[in-house]
């Protein structure tokens, strides 16, 4: 073979040489890569495994806060809650790619494990403890239940005379009536001929309500609900809040029946439809009528 031919010779084998060289490189590359792939998904699980095991966990001492009455092992649970709550954000942040950061969040998970294994035995403990006390206790508190329940019939009672005698002692109102009144003080059903609305009622007889100087709030309602007013100042208080008034009269209570007549000037343009007024004494609705108006 002369110098050509075994150069030529040289080169085709160099060249099957590096074409191998290539593949198996690519090769390496490929399973490295799928390799990669491979780890990264098995984090990924160990990461949604431990996600899982802290929701758990949080479930768990939920459950432990409602079975447990010390006060002293409620903090702890609280703390370590806590701590169970701040792992599971901070694992809920961290990257599946982060092996090391996988690593030390399982050794995490594993103490919160313990820890919460050990407050399982210790809450049981307790609860054995109180349920033996409860039986040596059982007697008594069907004595005391026995009791409660005979002052809590009594205190009903009261409560329930207390509410007929104050009942008893408030106002009512009888015979309301509403009326339009012309600018010769005859009666009208017209709203534009109208010049006042005339409110009359009585406070019937009652002898046990106290006696003495007390005021009789009027309310007229338009068809629209709204309160007719002269000054929105004008309030009483009722139920907790101040209300307006349309009218008001202080009068003189001994028990025995009293009639009762308001007028309304009326200086605005009023509308056609159903009018309702509404009288209170001594913070109560005493009485109520309304009349339809053309």
């Amino acid at each position: 073979m002369d110098k050509k031919n075994r150069v030529i010779t040289i080169l085709g084998i160099v060249s099957i040489i590096l074409l191998i060289l290539g593949c198996v490189l690519s090769f390496a590359l490929f399973r490295s890569e799928e390799r990669k792939e491979e780890v990264e998904e098995l984090m990924a699980l160990e990461r949604e495994e431990m996600l899982n095991d802290l929701a758990s966990a949080q479930v768990q001492y939920d459950e432990l806060m409602v079975r447990i009455n010390n006060d002293s092992l409620r903090i702890k649970l609280e703390q370590e809650q806590l701590r169970t709550q701040q792992l599971l954000e901070e694992l809920e942040r961290t990257k599946t790619t982060s092996a090391a950061e996988i690593t030390r969040l399982k050794k995490e998970l594993k103490t919160i494990r313990a820890v919460l294994k050990n407050y399982v035995m210790q809450i049981d403990s307790l609860n054995r403890e109180n349920a033996n006390l409860k039986k040596e206790n059982t007697v008594v508190r069907e004595k005391y239940m026995e009791a409660s329940k005979q002052i809590d019939n009594l205190a009903e009672e009261k409560k329930v005379l207390s509410e007929k005698v104050t009942l008893a002692s408030q106002l009512d109102a009888a015979k309301v009536s509403i009326k339009l009144l012309k600018k010769n003080g005859k009666e009208t059903e017209s709203i534009k001929r109208a010049k006042q609305i005339e409110v009359s009622f009585t406070i019937t007889k009652n002898i046990t309500a106290s006696t003495g100087e007390k005021v009789a709030y009027v309310r007229i309602l338009k068809p629209d609900q709204e309160t007719l007013v002269k000054n929105y100042s004008n309030t009483f208080l009722y139920e907790g809040r101040n209300i307006g008034y349309s009218m008001n009269r202080k009068f003189e209570f001994t028990g025995e029946e009293q009639a009762m007549t308001l007028y309304w000037d009326i200086e605005e343009t009023l509308q056609k439809g159903n009018y309702s007024v509404y009288i209170f004494v001594d913070g109560n609705m005493i009485g109520s009528g309304s009349t339809q108006f053309e």
